[in-house]
C-alpha cells in the first residue's frame, strides 16, 4: 500500500511539474503584439488608433500603402507600427510574412479586411468574379491568415484570433431580403470556417471568434441608413468586448455589445 502512495505521489509531482514547465515564461519587456488586416481606413485603422494608445506593438497590414497617407502619419508618430503591404488574397504573400515574423509572438489576430457588397444585383445579373474575389477576400484569407500565423498566436500571452464578421453572415440576424449575395454568403463561410477552428484552437489553448460590428459609418452611403453607429463607437465596444475574452468563448460570434449572434 505504501508503495502505491509513494507511486500516486511521485506522478502527480511529475505531473505538476509537467504543466508548470509548459507554462512560457515571458521577459520583463515583453511587448503584446497585434497584427491588423485591412489597417489603412474605417475600423482596421481605428483599431490602430486605439492599440497605438495601449503602447502596443501593431503590423498593420493594407493592400497599398503608399495611398494609406493616414495610417503613414499614425506610424509616424509611434515607432512601435510597422506597416506592412498585403493583399489578403496573394497567398505567397502571406507565407513570407509567416517567415519574415517567425519568431515574433503575435497575442491578437486581427482579420479585419474585406471586400463590400458591391452593389445590389439580382439572380440575373450576379457577378460571379466579383463572388470569387469575395470567398478569397472575406472568408479564404482569414483562414489562409489564421494558419500561417497560428504558431505566433500560440507562442503569445492573449492568444487570440478574431475575425471581423458581419450579421450578413446569419440566417437568422441578418436581412431577410434577396441582396448582397456574395457578400452575405462570404461572411457565412467565414462564421462556418472559425465554427469549425475552434475545436482545434480550444486544444491549443487559443481564443478564436468572430465579432459583428453593427452597421458602421464607415462610408457616406452607409451613414445614411437608420441605426447607424460611429466607428470610434463600434470600435470600443468591441475592444471592450476583446478584453474579456476567454477560452469559454471559442467559437462564439460576438456582437459589439457583447451578445451572442444568432446564425
Amino acid at each position: 500500500m505504501k508503495s502505491i502512495k509513494l507511486v500516486l505521489v511521485a506522478a502527480g509531482i511529475l505531473a505538476m511539474t509537467a504543466q508548470a514547465e509548459s507554462v512560457p515564461e515571458f521577459p520583463a519587456d515583453y511587448k503584446t503584439t497585434v497584427l491588423i488586416t485591412g489597417s489603412n481606413r474605417g475600423i482596421g485603422f481605428e483599431f490602430v488608433r486605439r492599440f497605438s494608445a495601449r503602447d502596443w506593438r501593431i503590423i498593420a497590414t493594407t493592400r497599398k500603402p503608399d495611398e494609406a497617407t493616414d495610417l503613414q502619419a499614425l506610424a509616424d508618430k509611434d515607432a512601435d507600427i510597422i506597416i506592412e503591404q498585403l493583399d489578403v488574397t496573394d497567398h505567397p504573400r502571406i507565407e513570407e510574412l509567416a517567415v519574415k515574423y517567425q519568431d515574433q509572438p503575435i497575442d491578437i489576430l486581427l482579420l479585419n479586411a474585406a471586400i463590400g457588397p458591391g452593389g445590389i444585383q439580382t439572380l440575373a445579373k450576379l457577378d460571379f468574379d466579383r463572388a470569387t474575389l469575395s470567398f478569397a477576400t472575406n472568408a479564404i484569407g482569414p483562414m489562409k491568415l489564421t494558419q500561417a500565423f497560428m504558431e505566433n498566436v500560440k507562442a503569445s500571452q492573449k492568444k487570440q484570433v478574431i475575425a471581423m464578421s458581419s450579421d450578413s453572415g446569419s440566417f437568422v440576424a441578418g436581412s431577410q431580403r434577396p441582396i448582397l449575395w456574395h457578400y452575405k454568403a462570404s461572411k457565412a463561410a467565414l462564421n462556418m470556417y472559425f465554427h469549425t477552428l475552434h475545436f482545434e484552437t480550444q486544444k491549443r489553448g487559443v481564443t478564436a471568434v468572430m465579432l459583428h460590428p453593427g452597421l458602421v459609418a464607415t462610408n457616406p452611403q452607409l451613414a445614411k441608413f437608420p441605426g447607424v453607429i460611429q466607428t470610434e463607437d463600434s470600435v470600443g465596444q468591441m475592444l471592450a468586448v476583446i478584453d474579456k475574452l476567454t477560452l469559454e468563448d471559442n467559437g462564439r460570434f460576438i456582437s459589439y455589445e457583447g451578445d451572442t449572434m444568432p446564425w
